[in-house]
C-alpha cells in the first residue's frame, strides 16, 4: 500500500486538504448535475397537472347544471 497509515492517506504530505476539498466540490457538482433535472421535472409535472385541475374545473363550472 502506498501509504503506511490512514492519518497518512488523509494528510498526503501536506496536501490532504486540498485534495479531498477538490474531491468533495466535485462530488458535489455531480450530484447537483444528476439530481436538479429529477427536482425540476417534479416540479414542471405538478405545475402541469395543478393547471390541468384548474382548467378541468373551470370547465365544468362554465357547463352549468345539466
Amino acid at each position: 500500500m502506498y501509504f503506511d497509515s490512514v492519518q497518512s492517506a488523509l494528510s498526503m504530505d501536506g496536501h490532504g486538504s486540498f485534495v479531498w476539498v477538490a474531491y468533495l466540490v466535485t462530488l458535489l457538482i455531480v450530484s447537483a448535475i444528476l439530481l436538479l433535472p429529477t427536482l425540476r421535472r417534479r416540479r414542471l409535472l405538478h405545475r402541469v397537472a395543478t393547471e390541468l385541475a384548474r382548467q378541468e374545473s373551470g370547465h365544468a363550472n362554465r357547463e352549468g347544471p345539466r
